[in-house]
């Protein structure tokens, strides 16, 4: 069974492996996690260093607006057909 590790996690270790006040080996030891995948770990945090500082925000804002307005009318959707199936079956069992 793989382990599995939150992001916090990952960016905890990766940034310490960064300082480099402690070995990868010793990191390893204290973390419990194998010295090639904080090495990996410290790799992808560095090549995507400067998305952080970056504008994704704004685009995640204007897609999550995009999605609340197709659940909004999905609800309304919704709402008139339960309105419908509720007189169909008083008619049919009522």
């Amino acid at each position: 069974m793989r382990k599995s590790y939150d992001s916090k996690f990952k960016s905890k270790v990766a940034l310490e492996a960064i300082k480099s006040e402690f070995s990868i080996t010793e990191l390893s030891s204290r973390y419990k996690v194998h010295p090639n995948q904080i090495s990996n770990w410290k790799k992808q945090f560095l090549e995507n260093m400067d998305t952080v500082f970056s504008s994704s925000r704004k685009k995640t804002n204007e897609e999550s607006e995009i999605t609340r307005d197709d659940l909004l009318k999905e609800i309304g959707q919704l709402k008139v057909e339960n309105v419908f199936l509720k007189k169909k079956y008083k008619q049919l069992f009522g």
